[in-house]
């Protein structure tokens, strides 16, 4: 029987869309890894290092980047985040699936990427909320930023949100268990691609 090389799902979408719960929950039901991104930002309240992020300090991140290590890398919020290739590569060369939560500017890198392994796997989704006003209920409901972030944080979310057009799915926000239905779906329907087979 031929086995499957594994997929690289990126999942893009503003702060507050729930994409970070549907990759989060995709992971913990041991369907993919979750790629853990590196950030300069410092930890929020119950953050842990390694597993909500690698936090990195700018002279740590800048090293990485320079030795070649990261996959893709941008600024955001005033502060930098990355994929390093280590949180990727070895997973999808043993047939594994890996989801990614990544920013628009983050995915751009990948899918611009020469790296035929990268393109072969990948598989892109912008997870959009239903409407302005639920977003800005979500993002107001964490408690957790400022007025002032939240509204920078709003004004980022409606920017990326005009980006939607450029992955190949996008999944409206709605119902917590239908969205993660279909985005456990999704992932299920390109197992089935021929294009992964190997002989």
């Amino acid at each position: 029987m031929p086995t499957r090389s594994g997929i690289l799902l990126l999942v893009s979408g503003p702060s507050g869309s729930g994409k970070t719960t549907l990759c989060r929950r995709l992971a913990q039901t041991g369907a993919a890894h979750y790629s853990v991104s590196c950030t300069t930002r410092p930890p929020r309240e119950g953050e842990l290092n390694g597993r909500d992020y690698h936090f990195l300090t700018r002279d740590q991140f800048e090293t990485d980047i320079a030795a070649g290590q990261l996959l893709e890398h941008a600024e955001v919020h005033g502060h930098h985040y990355g994929t390093l290739r280590s949180e990727v590569h070895s997973f999808l060369e043993r047939g594994q699936d890996v989801v990614m939560d990544i920013d628009v500017q983050g995915a751009a890198q990948v899918r611009a990427c020469d790296d035929a392994a990268i393109q072969c796997a990948l598989v892109d989704l912008f997870v959009m909320p239903p409407d302005e006003e639920e977003l800005r209920r979500r993002l107001s409901a964490r408690a957790t930023d400022s007025p002032e972030v939240i509204a920078l944080r709003m004004q980022n979310a409606l920017h990326e949100m005009e980006h939607w057009h450029e992955y190949q799915y996008c999944l409206v926000s709605g119902d917590r268990e239908a969205d993660y239905s279909r985005f456990h779906a999704l992932l299920t329907a390109e197992r089935l691609r021929v294009q992964r087979l190997r002989k």
